[in-house]
């Protein structure tokens, strides 16, 4: 089995390799990281590795555009490329932008709230409040709240 994993096995597979690193990168940064501005640089690594992986599975080697010759004779020799998976992450890039654009607002939004972008410091903020507000409701909610 591991007779197959020679040098050129593993620099053919090139971009799976970057897939995976950056996958688990970004995976890291979300997780590890309190400053929501992180999370979402993390969460922007990850998806562009996700992007990677699509496009590298609809890339054939020798394939060409799939375009129709103008007279339509069509070569049946020729090797054509799958253009759905450019197509979605095309789409999905849009998404992607429109979707870190609204984060990022939310983000200054809760700067501005809480005077923090810090995980930690929102809870803590978000306990102290939920605290006062049981002090205050706490009897009306049969003192559950």
């Amino acid at each position: 089995m591991f007779e197959e994993f020679t040098w050129d096995f593993i620099v053919g597979h090139m971009n799976y390799w970057l897939f995976i690193v950056l996958m688990m990168t970004g995976l890291y940064i979300v997780v590890a990281r309190g400053n929501l501005v992180k999370k979402l640089v993390g969460l922007n690594i990850f998806q562009t590795s996700v992007f990677m992986l699509y496009i590298s599975m609809g890339k054939i080697t020798g394939g060409t555009a799939p375009i129709f010759p103008t007279d339509m004779k069509v070569d049946p020799d020729v090797i054509y490329s799958n253009p759905l998976p450019h197509v979605l992450i095309l789409t999905a890039i849009v998404v992607g932008i429109a979707t870190t654009s609204l984060a990022l607002a939310l983000i200054v939004r809760i700067r501005e709230e809480y005077g923090t972008i810090e995980e930690a410091g929102l809870l803590e903020i978000e306990s102290a409040i939920a605290r006062a507000d049981n002090k205050i409701h706490g009897e009306a909610m049969g003192g559950r709240a």
